[in-house]
Protein backbone atom coordinates (compact mmCIF):
# COMPACT_ATOMS: atom_id res chain seq x y z
CA UNK A 1 0.00 0.00 0.00
CA UNK A 2 1.56 3.32 -0.92
CA UNK A 3 1.09 6.46 0.56
CA UNK A 4 0.49 9.96 -0.53
CA UNK A 5 1.63 13.31 1.57
CA UNK A 6 -1.35 15.30 2.30
CA UNK A 7 -1.48 18.78 1.50
CA UNK A 8 -2.16 21.17 4.27
CA UNK A 9 -6.26 22.28 4.81
CA UNK A 10 -6.21 26.06 3.28
CA UNK A 11 -7.78 26.77 6.99
CA UNK A 12 -4.16 25.48 7.87
CA UNK A 13 -2.15 27.87 5.34
CA UNK A 14 -4.05 30.87 6.47
CA UNK A 15 -3.42 30.24 9.93
CA UNK A 16 0.86 29.52 8.79
CA UNK A 17 0.30 32.75 7.27
CA UNK A 18 -1.43 34.86 9.96
CA UNK A 19 1.59 33.24 11.96
CA UNK A 20 3.95 34.38 9.84
CA UNK A 21 2.33 37.79 9.97
CA UNK A 22 2.24 38.22 13.58
CA UNK A 23 5.92 36.85 13.82
CA UNK A 24 6.88 39.74 11.25
CA UNK A 25 4.81 42.22 13.70
CA UNK A 26 7.08 41.21 16.50
CA UNK A 27 9.85 41.52 15.17
CA UNK A 28 9.05 45.05 13.67
CA UNK A 29 8.00 45.68 17.81
CA UNK A 30 11.74 44.16 18.79
CA UNK A 31 13.84 46.47 16.19
CA UNK A 32 11.44 49.79 17.26
CA UNK A 33 12.15 48.81 20.99
CA UNK A 34 15.88 48.69 20.10
CA UNK A 35 15.34 51.98 18.40
CA UNK A 36 13.58 54.31 20.85
CA UNK A 37 15.78 52.84 24.10
CA UNK A 38 19.03 54.10 22.40
CA UNK A 39 18.62 57.61 23.25
CA UNK A 40 21.21 59.02 20.44
CA UNK A 41 19.39 57.75 17.71
CA UNK A 42 16.16 59.66 18.41
CA UNK A 43 17.93 62.86 18.94
CA UNK A 44 19.71 61.97 15.69
CA UNK A 45 16.47 62.17 14.09
CA UNK A 46 15.08 65.38 15.93
CA UNK A 47 18.77 67.06 15.21
CA UNK A 48 17.52 66.22 11.25
CA UNK A 49 14.35 67.88 11.15
CA UNK A 50 16.05 70.78 13.31
CA UNK A 51 19.00 71.10 10.81
CA UNK A 52 16.65 71.24 7.73
CA UNK A 53 14.36 73.80 9.49
CA UNK A 54 16.91 76.16 10.82
CA UNK A 55 19.04 76.21 7.22
CA UNK A 56 15.69 76.62 5.25
CA UNK A 57 14.69 79.28 7.05
CA UNK A 58 17.89 80.89 7.42
CA UNK A 59 18.29 80.31 3.32
CA UNK A 60 14.73 81.86 2.44
CA UNK A 61 15.92 84.97 4.72
CA UNK A 62 19.18 85.83 2.78
CA UNK A 63 17.45 87.66 0.04
CA UNK A 64 16.72 91.10 -0.11
CA UNK A 65 14.58 92.94 -2.92
CA UNK A 66 15.22 96.65 -3.32
CA UNK A 67 13.23 98.69 -6.34
CA UNK A 68 13.87 102.11 -5.06
CA UNK A 69 15.87 104.64 -3.38
CA UNK A 70 13.63 104.12 -0.39
CA UNK A 71 11.40 100.98 -1.20
CA UNK A 72 12.46 97.45 -0.32
CA UNK A 73 11.34 94.07 0.49
CA UNK A 74 7.34 93.54 0.11
CA UNK A 75 6.90 96.96 -1.13
CA UNK A 76 8.49 95.49 -4.59
CA UNK A 77 7.02 92.69 -4.55
CA UNK A 78 6.12 92.52 -8.50
CA UNK A 79 2.55 92.14 -10.20
CA UNK A 80 3.08 89.08 -12.21
CA UNK A 81 0.04 87.92 -14.68
CA UNK A 82 -1.84 84.76 -13.76
CA UNK A 83 -2.62 82.32 -16.54
CA UNK A 84 -5.92 80.21 -16.71
CA UNK A 85 -4.96 77.24 -15.43
CA UNK A 86 -3.43 79.62 -11.87
CA UNK A 87 0.08 79.70 -12.87
CA UNK A 88 2.31 82.63 -13.05
CA UNK A 89 3.08 83.65 -16.63
CA UNK A 90 4.96 86.30 -18.57
CA UNK A 91 2.42 87.88 -21.00
CA UNK A 92 4.13 90.57 -22.88
CA UNK A 93 3.71 91.23 -26.72
CA UNK A 94 3.14 93.48 -29.52
CA UNK A 95 -0.72 92.63 -30.78
CA UNK A 96 -1.87 93.79 -34.04
CA UNK A 97 -5.37 93.27 -33.75
CA UNK A 98 -8.94 93.43 -34.88
CA UNK A 99 -11.96 91.91 -33.05
CA UNK A 100 -13.35 88.34 -34.45
CA UNK A 101 -17.33 87.98 -33.72
CA UNK A 102 -17.97 84.63 -33.72
CA UNK A 103 -16.74 81.24 -36.02
CA UNK A 104 -14.00 83.29 -38.25
CA UNK A 105 -10.60 82.42 -39.51
CA UNK A 106 -7.22 84.64 -40.20
CA UNK A 107 -4.43 83.67 -42.44
CA UNK A 108 -0.95 85.01 -43.67
CA UNK A 109 2.05 84.39 -44.77
CA UNK A 110 5.24 85.22 -42.41
CA UNK A 111 8.33 85.65 -44.51
CA UNK A 112 11.21 87.02 -42.49
CA UNK A 113 11.73 86.79 -38.62
CA UNK A 114 14.84 89.00 -37.49
CA UNK A 115 15.71 89.61 -34.16
CA UNK A 116 18.16 91.97 -32.12
CA UNK A 117 19.85 91.01 -28.88
CA UNK A 118 21.39 93.17 -25.97
CA UNK A 119 24.84 93.56 -26.65
CA UNK A 120 25.99 92.49 -23.19
CA UNK A 121 23.66 94.82 -21.35
CA UNK A 122 21.44 94.65 -18.05
CA UNK A 123 18.34 92.75 -17.43
CA UNK A 124 15.49 95.22 -16.09
CA UNK A 125 13.17 97.35 -16.93
CA UNK A 126 13.11 100.47 -19.40
CA UNK A 127 12.97 103.26 -17.02
CA UNK A 128 16.11 102.18 -15.41
CA UNK A 129 18.15 101.22 -18.69
CA UNK A 130 19.28 103.84 -21.52
CA UNK A 131 17.01 106.10 -22.48
CA UNK A 132 16.75 104.32 -26.29
CA UNK A 133 16.82 100.26 -25.39
CA UNK A 134 17.29 99.56 -28.81
CA UNK A 135 20.75 101.49 -29.15
CA UNK A 136 22.77 99.01 -27.37
CA UNK A 137 21.55 96.02 -29.25
CA UNK A 138 22.75 94.29 -32.69
CA UNK A 139 21.76 91.16 -34.66
CA UNK A 140 21.44 88.15 -32.73
CA UNK A 141 19.33 84.69 -32.54
CA UNK A 142 16.91 84.13 -29.89
CA UNK A 143 15.60 80.50 -30.01
CA UNK A 144 11.98 81.56 -28.72
CA UNK A 145 11.87 84.68 -30.54
CA UNK A 146 7.88 84.29 -31.67
CA UNK A 147 5.58 86.12 -34.83
CA UNK A 148 2.85 84.41 -36.35
CA UNK A 149 -1.04 84.87 -35.56
CA UNK A 150 -3.22 84.62 -31.83
CA UNK A 151 -6.90 84.95 -30.88
CA UNK A 152 -7.36 86.17 -27.23
CA UNK A 153 -10.22 86.26 -24.86
CA UNK A 154 -9.25 90.13 -24.45
CA UNK A 155 -5.68 92.54 -24.09
CA UNK A 156 -5.86 91.70 -20.52
CA UNK A 157 -2.56 89.80 -19.42
CA UNK A 158 -2.99 86.69 -18.82
CA UNK A 159 -5.95 86.04 -20.77
CA UNK A 160 -6.65 82.76 -22.58
CA UNK A 161 -4.82 82.23 -25.84
CA UNK A 162 -4.18 80.34 -28.64
CA UNK A 163 -1.33 81.33 -31.30
CA UNK A 164 0.52 79.54 -33.72
CA UNK A 165 4.04 80.70 -34.85
CA UNK A 166 7.52 81.12 -36.31
CA UNK A 167 10.30 81.17 -33.87
CA UNK A 168 14.08 81.85 -33.89
CA UNK A 169 15.29 78.45 -33.61
CA UNK A 170 11.99 76.07 -33.47
CA UNK A 171 10.56 76.31 -36.22
CA UNK A 172 6.48 76.66 -36.54
CA UNK A 173 5.01 76.38 -33.10
CA UNK A 174 1.50 76.11 -31.74
CA UNK A 175 0.87 77.14 -28.29
CA UNK A 176 -2.12 78.11 -26.55
CA UNK A 177 -2.88 78.85 -22.75
CA UNK A 178 0.75 79.25 -21.78
CA UNK A 179 2.09 75.82 -21.04
CA UNK A 180 0.42 74.03 -24.22
CA UNK A 181 3.03 73.40 -27.05
CA UNK A 182 3.21 71.88 -30.69
CA UNK A 183 5.76 71.26 -33.30
CA UNK A 184 4.56 72.20 -36.68
CA UNK A 185 7.48 72.74 -39.89
CA UNK A 186 10.54 72.79 -38.91
CA UNK A 187 13.50 74.88 -40.10
CA UNK A 188 13.60 78.99 -40.33
CA UNK A 189 11.93 81.37 -42.19
CA UNK A 190 12.99 83.58 -44.62
CA UNK A 191 12.37 85.16 -47.98
CA UNK A 192 13.28 81.99 -50.00
CA UNK A 193 11.43 79.43 -47.59
CA UNK A 194 8.20 81.51 -46.16
CA UNK A 195 5.75 80.10 -44.24
CA UNK A 196 1.56 80.24 -44.04
CA UNK A 197 0.06 80.13 -40.88
CA UNK A 198 -3.90 80.13 -40.12
CA UNK A 199 -5.75 80.07 -37.10
CA UNK A 200 -9.44 78.86 -37.20
CA UNK A 201 -12.33 79.53 -34.85
CA UNK A 202 -15.40 77.55 -34.07
CA UNK A 203 -17.15 78.69 -31.11
CA UNK A 204 -15.05 77.71 -28.26
CA UNK A 205 -12.14 75.13 -30.62
CA UNK A 206 -9.04 77.06 -32.16
CA UNK A 207 -7.50 75.13 -34.89
CA UNK A 208 -4.03 76.02 -36.00
CA UNK A 209 -2.29 74.80 -39.52
CA UNK A 210 0.82 76.00 -41.44
CA UNK A 211 2.06 75.28 -44.67
CA UNK A 212 5.08 76.08 -47.03
CA UNK A 213 3.30 76.60 -50.18
CA UNK A 214 0.17 77.99 -49.35
CA UNK A 215 -1.90 74.96 -50.76
CA UNK A 216 -1.10 72.24 -48.74
CA UNK A 217 -2.24 73.02 -45.22
CA UNK A 218 -1.09 70.26 -42.23
CA UNK A 219 -2.99 70.59 -38.79
CA UNK A 220 -0.50 71.76 -36.07
CA UNK A 221 -2.56 71.58 -32.94
CA UNK A 222 -6.24 72.30 -31.41
CA UNK A 223 -7.08 73.73 -28.28
CA UNK A 224 -10.16 74.48 -26.62
CA UNK A 225 -10.57 77.64 -24.65
CA UNK A 226 -13.35 76.99 -22.22
CA UNK A 227 -15.37 80.77 -21.92
CA UNK A 228 -13.53 82.50 -25.01
CA UNK A 229 -16.29 85.10 -25.22
CA UNK A 230 -18.24 85.70 -28.35
CA UNK A 231 -15.92 88.69 -29.62
CA UNK A 232 -12.65 87.98 -29.41
CA UNK A 233 -9.63 90.00 -30.15
CA UNK A 234 -6.93 88.55 -33.30
CA UNK A 235 -4.41 89.43 -35.23
CA UNK A 236 -0.83 89.53 -35.79
CA UNK A 237 1.95 89.69 -33.28
CA UNK A 238 5.57 89.89 -32.62
CA UNK A 239 7.96 89.06 -29.17
CA UNK A 240 11.26 88.15 -27.83
CA UNK A 241 12.36 87.02 -24.08
CA UNK A 242 15.08 87.93 -22.50
CA UNK A 243 18.24 86.86 -24.30
CA UNK A 244 21.08 85.19 -22.50
CA UNK A 245 24.55 84.56 -23.03
CA UNK A 246 26.37 81.57 -21.53
CA UNK A 247 29.91 81.36 -21.22
CA UNK A 248 30.88 77.83 -19.27
CA UNK A 249 34.27 77.09 -17.68
CA UNK A 250 35.14 75.01 -15.59
CA UNK A 251 33.26 74.50 -12.66
CA UNK A 252 30.16 76.49 -13.77
CA UNK A 253 29.46 79.40 -16.19
CA UNK A 254 29.00 82.90 -17.11
CA UNK A 255 25.42 84.32 -17.55
CA UNK A 256 25.03 87.49 -19.37
CA UNK A 257 21.32 89.14 -20.52
CA UNK A 258 19.62 91.66 -21.38
CA UNK A 259 16.04 92.04 -22.96
CA UNK A 260 15.55 91.33 -26.86
CA UNK A 261 13.31 93.02 -30.13
CA UNK A 262 11.61 90.66 -32.46
CA UNK A 263 10.50 92.02 -35.88
CA UNK A 264 8.81 90.20 -38.65
CA UNK A 265 7.13 90.58 -41.52
CA UNK A 266 3.85 89.61 -43.26
CA UNK A 267 1.68 89.49 -45.75
CA UNK A 268 -0.98 87.83 -47.49
CA UNK A 269 -3.20 88.67 -45.23
CA UNK A 270 -6.83 86.68 -45.46
CA UNK A 271 -9.77 86.95 -43.23
CA UNK A 272 -12.95 84.49 -43.61
CA UNK A 273 -15.99 85.67 -40.62
CA UNK A 274 -16.95 88.26 -39.18
CA UNK A 275 -14.81 91.08 -39.03
CA UNK A 276 -14.58 94.48 -38.65
CA UNK A 277 -13.89 97.05 -42.09
CA UNK A 278 -11.75 99.02 -39.45
CA UNK A 279 -8.26 99.27 -39.34
CA UNK A 280 -5.37 97.31 -37.50
CA UNK A 281 -4.66 99.02 -33.91
CA UNK A 282 -1.81 97.98 -32.40
CA UNK A 283 -1.49 97.58 -28.65
CA UNK A 284 1.89 97.01 -26.82
CA UNK A 285 0.15 94.11 -24.24
CA UNK A 286 2.36 94.66 -20.98
CA UNK A 287 5.39 97.20 -22.50
CA UNK A 288 4.57 99.68 -20.22
CA UNK A 289 6.27 99.98 -16.86
CA UNK A 290 7.69 97.19 -15.20
CA UNK A 291 8.32 95.34 -18.88
CA UNK A 292 9.98 92.04 -19.00
CA UNK A 293 11.44 92.96 -22.18
CA UNK A 294 12.83 96.16 -24.26
CA UNK A 295 9.23 97.92 -23.12
CA UNK A 296 9.03 99.30 -27.53
CA UNK A 297 6.83 97.79 -29.56
CA UNK A 298 5.39 99.20 -32.90
CA UNK A 299 3.85 98.31 -36.29
CA UNK A 300 4.02 99.01 -39.68
CA UNK A 301 1.41 98.83 -42.73
CA UNK A 302 2.25 99.05 -46.08
CA UNK A 303 0.18 97.51 -48.99
CA UNK A 304 -0.80 94.64 -48.05
CA UNK A 305 2.19 93.86 -45.82
CA UNK A 306 2.72 94.56 -41.98
CA UNK A 307 5.79 94.79 -40.11
CA UNK A 308 6.12 94.17 -36.33
CA UNK A 309 8.12 94.63 -33.46
CA UNK A 310 7.25 93.41 -30.14
CA UNK A 311 9.52 92.13 -27.26
CA UNK A 312 8.58 90.02 -24.37
CA UNK A 313 7.38 86.91 -24.13
CA UNK A 314 3.96 84.72 -23.93
CA UNK A 315 5.56 81.47 -21.69
CA UNK A 316 4.81 80.39 -18.28
CA UNK A 317 7.20 82.12 -15.81
CA UNK A 318 10.31 80.27 -14.58
CA UNK A 319 12.33 80.79 -11.76
CA UNK A 320 16.38 80.98 -12.05
CA UNK A 321 18.51 83.74 -14.24
CA UNK A 322 16.41 83.84 -17.10
CA UNK A 323 13.38 85.03 -15.30
CA UNK A 324 13.06 88.47 -15.70
CA UNK A 325 11.23 88.95 -12.48
CA UNK A 326 12.16 88.67 -8.91
CA UNK A 327 10.96 84.55 -7.71
CA UNK A 328 11.16 81.94 -5.42
CA UNK A 329 9.67 78.71 -5.17
CA UNK A 330 7.75 76.76 -1.79
CA UNK A 331 10.40 73.88 -2.11
CA UNK A 332 12.85 76.99 -1.94
CA UNK A 333 13.14 76.40 2.05
CA UNK A 334 13.79 72.30 1.40
CA UNK A 335 17.13 72.80 -0.73
CA UNK A 336 19.29 72.74 2.04
CA UNK A 337 17.10 69.14 3.43
CA UNK A 338 20.62 67.32 2.41
CA UNK A 339 21.98 68.83 5.97
CA UNK A 340 18.93 67.33 7.56
CA UNK A 341 19.81 63.85 5.60
CA UNK A 342 23.13 63.64 6.43
CA UNK A 343 21.92 63.17 9.99
CA UNK A 344 19.31 60.62 9.14
CA UNK A 345 21.90 58.69 7.03
CA UNK A 346 24.19 58.47 10.10
CA UNK A 347 21.74 57.09 12.31
CA UNK A 348 19.91 54.66 9.55
CA UNK A 349 23.09 53.13 9.26
CA UNK A 350 24.28 52.57 12.91
CA UNK A 351 20.96 51.41 13.22
CA UNK A 352 22.11 47.78 11.80
CA UNK A 353 25.83 48.27 12.20
CA UNK A 354 26.23 48.79 15.77
CA UNK A 355 24.78 45.37 16.10
CA UNK A 356 27.72 44.38 14.22
CA UNK A 357 30.57 46.46 16.50
CA UNK A 358 28.81 45.57 19.60
CA UNK A 359 28.11 41.54 18.93
CA UNK A 360 24.60 41.58 19.50
CA UNK A 361 24.01 40.61 15.67
CA UNK A 362 24.45 37.06 17.18
CA UNK A 363 21.30 36.93 19.22
CA UNK A 364 19.08 39.24 16.60
CA UNK A 365 19.55 36.46 14.16
CA UNK A 366 18.84 33.38 16.74
CA UNK A 367 15.97 34.59 17.98
CA UNK A 368 14.85 35.42 14.56
CA UNK A 369 16.08 33.03 11.92
CA UNK A 370 14.34 34.42 8.92
CA UNK A 371 17.12 36.88 8.66
CA UNK A 372 15.08 38.96 5.57
CA UNK A 373 12.36 39.97 8.30
CA UNK A 374 15.47 41.22 10.43
CA UNK A 375 16.72 43.70 7.37
CA UNK A 376 12.58 44.35 6.74
CA UNK A 377 12.04 45.19 10.07
CA UNK A 378 14.96 47.39 10.79
CA UNK A 379 14.10 49.26 7.25
CA UNK A 380 10.25 49.95 8.55
CA UNK A 381 11.73 51.31 11.69
CA UNK A 382 14.56 53.28 10.47
CA UNK A 383 12.15 54.39 7.73
CA UNK A 384 9.31 55.56 10.19
CA UNK A 385 11.04 57.87 12.29
CA UNK A 386 12.99 59.46 9.09
CA UNK A 387 9.43 59.80 7.29
CA UNK A 388 8.19 61.88 10.36
CA UNK A 389 11.19 64.66 11.12
CA UNK A 390 11.24 64.89 7.24
CA UNK A 391 7.74 65.76 7.34
CA UNK A 392 7.66 68.16 10.41
CA UNK A 393 10.49 69.88 9.17
CA UNK A 394 8.88 70.53 5.76
CA UNK A 395 5.55 71.50 7.23
CA UNK A 396 6.76 74.12 9.66
CA UNK A 397 10.04 75.20 7.17
CA UNK A 398 8.06 76.06 3.83
CA UNK A 399 5.33 78.09 5.26
CA UNK A 400 7.70 80.30 7.71
CA UNK A 401 10.42 80.51 4.24
CA UNK A 402 7.59 81.82 1.74
CA UNK A 403 6.13 84.19 4.54
CA UNK A 404 9.94 85.66 4.73
CA UNK A 405 10.63 85.55 1.25
CA UNK A 406 7.17 87.55 0.43
CA UNK A 407 8.38 89.96 2.46
CA UNK A 408 11.71 90.51 1.14
CA UNK A 409 10.12 91.23 -2.48
CA UNK A 410 10.33 87.69 -3.67
CA UNK A 411 7.22 86.80 -6.06
CA UNK A 412 6.59 82.84 -4.69
CA UNK A 413 5.42 80.86 -7.95
CA UNK A 414 1.71 79.64 -7.30
CA UNK A 415 1.05 75.69 -7.43
CA UNK A 416 -2.02 73.90 -7.11
CA UNK A 417 -2.95 72.28 -3.47
CA UNK A 418 -1.75 68.72 -4.79
CA UNK A 419 1.36 70.25 -5.53
CA UNK A 420 2.28 71.63 -1.98
CA UNK A 421 1.24 68.19 -0.44
CA UNK A 422 3.75 66.03 -3.18
CA UNK A 423 6.47 68.44 -1.85
CA UNK A 424 5.75 68.39 1.31
CA UNK A 425 5.08 64.57 1.61
CA UNK A 426 7.24 63.40 -0.96
CA UNK A 427 10.11 65.12 0.89
CA UNK A 428 9.37 63.18 3.76
CA UNK A 429 9.28 60.13 1.39
CA UNK A 430 12.66 61.05 -0.21
CA UNK A 431 14.63 61.02 3.44
CA UNK A 432 12.47 57.80 4.56
CA UNK A 433 13.71 55.78 1.44
CA UNK A 434 17.40 57.21 1.72
CA UNK A 435 17.00 55.71 5.39
CA UNK A 436 16.19 52.31 4.08
CA UNK A 437 19.42 52.89 1.25
CA UNK A 438 21.19 53.11 4.31
CA UNK A 439 20.49 50.37 6.34
CA UNK A 440 20.42 48.16 3.39
CA UNK A 441 24.23 49.75 2.93
CA UNK A 442 24.67 49.13 6.54
CA UNK A 443 24.11 45.13 6.52
CA UNK A 444 26.23 45.16 3.46
CA UNK A 445 29.36 46.25 4.57
CA UNK A 446 28.84 45.85 8.75
CA UNK A 447 30.92 49.21 9.01
CA UNK A 448 29.17 52.76 10.34
CA UNK A 449 32.04 54.65 8.54
CA UNK A 450 32.23 53.20 5.55
CA UNK A 451 28.09 52.61 5.72
CA UNK A 452 27.48 56.84 6.16
CA UNK A 453 30.28 57.19 3.71
CA UNK A 454 28.87 55.31 1.19
CA UNK A 455 25.46 56.59 0.89
CA UNK A 456 26.58 60.11 1.50
CA UNK A 457 28.73 59.77 -1.67
CA UNK A 458 25.78 58.13 -3.38
CA UNK A 459 23.26 60.65 -2.39
CA UNK A 460 24.55 63.56 -1.35
CA UNK A 461 27.79 63.96 -2.90
CA UNK A 462 26.66 64.25 -6.94
CA UNK A 463 23.78 66.33 -5.31
CA UNK A 464 26.24 69.04 -4.08
CA UNK A 465 28.26 68.54 -7.20
CA UNK A 466 25.38 69.27 -9.52
CA UNK A 467 24.22 72.43 -7.98
CA UNK A 468 27.41 74.02 -7.35
CA UNK A 469 30.41 72.50 -9.53
CA UNK A 470 29.42 70.76 -12.69
CA UNK A 471 27.61 72.47 -15.66
CA UNK A 472 24.22 71.37 -16.75
CA UNK A 473 25.11 69.24 -19.27
CA UNK A 474 27.33 67.02 -17.12
CA UNK A 475 24.56 67.30 -14.16
CA UNK A 476 21.57 66.53 -15.94
CA UNK A 477 23.39 63.28 -16.41
CA UNK A 478 24.50 62.76 -12.87
CA UNK A 479 21.27 63.21 -11.77
CA UNK A 480 19.71 60.92 -13.83
CA UNK A 481 21.45 57.72 -12.72
CA UNK A 482 22.71 58.27 -9.09
CA UNK A 483 20.16 58.01 -6.09
CA UNK A 484 20.61 62.32 -6.50
CA UNK A 485 17.91 61.87 -8.83
CA UNK A 486 15.25 61.14 -5.78
CA UNK A 487 15.88 65.49 -4.70
CA UNK A 488 13.33 66.33 -8.24
CA UNK A 489 10.93 64.73 -5.72
CA UNK A 490 10.77 68.26 -4.76
CA UNK A 491 10.40 70.30 -7.73
CA UNK A 492 6.98 72.41 -7.66
CA UNK A 493 7.32 73.93 -11.69
CA UNK A 494 7.55 71.66 -15.00
CA UNK A 495 10.29 71.90 -17.23
CA UNK A 496 8.45 73.51 -20.03
CA UNK A 497 10.28 72.62 -23.31
CA UNK A 498 8.92 76.07 -24.80
CA UNK A 499 10.52 78.25 -22.16
CA UNK A 500 14.41 78.71 -22.42
CA UNK A 501 15.82 78.50 -18.72
CA UNK A 502 19.43 78.31 -17.37
CA UNK A 503 18.08 77.56 -13.93
CA UNK A 504 18.83 73.97 -13.80
CA UNK A 505 19.50 72.04 -10.59
CA UNK A 506 21.03 75.00 -8.95
CA UNK A 507 17.53 76.73 -9.69
CA UNK A 508 15.63 73.71 -8.51
CA UNK A 509 15.33 72.64 -12.14
CA UNK A 510 15.91 68.54 -12.65
CA UNK A 511 16.57 66.34 -16.14
CA UNK A 512 13.58 63.85 -14.37
CA UNK A 513 9.97 64.68 -13.59
CA UNK A 514 9.52 64.23 -9.29
CA UNK A 515 8.31 61.10 -9.68
CA UNK A 516 10.50 59.46 -12.34
CA UNK A 517 13.69 61.10 -9.97
CA UNK A 518 11.76 59.22 -7.21
CA UNK A 519 11.46 56.26 -8.28
CA UNK A 520 15.38 56.28 -9.18
CA UNK A 521 16.22 56.82 -5.39
CA UNK A 522 13.69 53.53 -4.79
CA UNK A 523 15.12 51.31 -7.37
CA UNK A 524 18.84 52.08 -5.63
CA UNK A 525 16.54 51.46 -2.57
CA UNK A 526 15.61 48.10 -3.60
CA UNK A 527 18.55 46.94 -5.10
CA UNK A 528 20.54 47.66 -2.27
CA UNK A 529 18.17 45.67 -0.08
CA UNK A 530 18.24 43.08 -2.22
CA UNK A 531 21.83 42.30 -1.95
CA UNK A 532 21.74 42.90 1.86
CA UNK A 533 19.45 39.96 2.43
CA UNK A 534 21.22 37.52 -0.31
CA UNK A 535 24.75 38.66 2.22
CA UNK A 536 23.01 38.19 4.95
CA UNK A 537 21.70 35.00 4.21
CA UNK A 538 24.84 33.29 3.36
CA UNK A 539 27.44 35.52 5.28
CA UNK A 540 28.11 34.24 9.30
CA UNK A 541 27.12 36.57 11.94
Amino acid sequence: MTSASIAPSRPAARRRAGSDASAFRYVVRAEWIKFRSVRGWVIGMIVAALLTLLFGVFLAANVSIGCGPTLSGRACLPKVPIGPGGEAVTDSFYFVRQPLAGSGSLTVRVTSLATLVSAGGQVGPVGQGPRNPLANMQKGVVPWAKAGIIIAASTRQGSAYAAIMVTGSHGVRMQYDYVHDAAGLAGKVGPAAPRWLRLTRNGDVISGYDSADGKHWYLVGTATLAGLPGTAQAGPFATSPIYNKVQPFFGGAHVQGGPSQATAVMDDITRHGHWPAARWTGDNIGGRGNSPGTGVGHFRQSGGALTISGSGDIAPLMPGPGSFYPTTTIEQPLSVIFIGLIAVVVVAAMFFTAEYRRGLIRTTLAATPKRGQVLAAKAIVAAGPAFLAGLVASVIAVPIGISRARNQGQFVLPVPVLTEVRVLAGTAAMVAVAAILAVAVGAILRRSAAAVTTVIVLIVLPFLLSVTVLPNSAADWVLRLTPAAGFAIEQSIPNYSQVSSLAGPAGGAYPLTPWEGFGVLCLYAVAALALATVLLRRRDA
